[in-house]
């Protein structure tokens, strides 16, 4: 591949990410600007790629959107997340749900963020941040903090490169607050989201390994904070670790071998 090429590429690939995480409009000129590039560049890298599918632009603000070729893509990861293990993990999570009468979510490592893979809704169905396939603030989300707390630092380092958004005023928005919090978690074998993305919320999420030892998913309990404490004692957090270990048991995690 061409030097030119592989750089079209990459400024086709930054102008999509632009539009992360909430596809607001935006215009040829704001884009050009904010990326850096020239308003020819960006405006012939724009054309193509809304012959192609992944731009969509208003007719009425002549402003651009993502377009249905990334739906087409986003349903694909959707499909894949529902697929293998979903269908092992499943199981353990509903029981979870059953068990603790909460909301529970399976929160899966994909690329340099997590995102939804499964939701056993409780009984009460607690509103959670999102749906499946949605990703999700690594700085406050219990699942990301639980899978970054034993990650490796170039995997943290890749998560940091991105800003960290304040959702309330607990959400922690500083990357040295974040690695400390990181060390927390990794000493004590879960995480937390105490009202980080929504108030009156709390979650408690605990890491999921793979046969390789790595971090790669995390399960979740997520519902008012009046119910949902984090203390080492709580019912909840022995039954969250419980059921992540047997989740990193059935994916051959070698150390994670559990009993049920």
């Amino acid at each position: 591949m061409s030097e030119d090429k592989s750089n079209s590429i990459e400024k086709a690939l930054d102008i999509l990410l632009a539009f992360t995480p909430y596809n607001q409009e935006i215009g040829t000129v704001e884009l050009s600007q904010r990326l850096g590039l020239h308003k020819a560049t960006a405006s012939r890298t724009i054309l193509t790629l809304t012959s192609r599918g992944f731009l969509h632009q208003n007719p009425d603000t002549r402003k651009y959107s993502l377009g249905p070729a990334v739906l087409a893509l986003g349903r694909a990861v959707n499909y894949s997340l529902n697929t293998d293990m979903v269908q092992i993990v499943k199981p353990l999570v509903d029981n979870l749900r059953n068990e603790l009468g909460e909301t529970v979510v399976l929160e899966v490592l994909f690329g340099t963020h997590t995102v939804m893979s499964y939701v056993s809704e409780g009984p009460q169905r607690v509103r959670i941040a999102g749906t499946v396939g949605d990703r999700l603030p690594s700085n406050a989300a219990a699942g990301a903090k639980a899978i970054l707390a034993f990650a490796t630092g170039e995997v943290v380092d890749a998560f940091l490169e991105e800003d960290l958004p304040a959702f309330t005023t607990n959400t922690i928005t500083s990357p040295e607050a974040f690695r400390q919090a990181l060390s927390v978690v990794r000493k004590r074998g879960y995480s937390l989201d105490l009202e980080e993305i929504d108030i009156g919320i709390n979650a408690i999420g605990a890491p999921v390994f793979n046969h390789e030892d790595m971090p790669v998913a995390a399960v979740v309990v997520a519902g008012p904070s009046q119910r949902i404490s984090g203390g080492p004692d709580s019912g909840v957090v022995k039954a969250v670790l419980k059921t992540a270990a047997a989740i990193s048991d059935r994916l051959q995690y070698k150390e994670g071998v559990v009993n049920e």
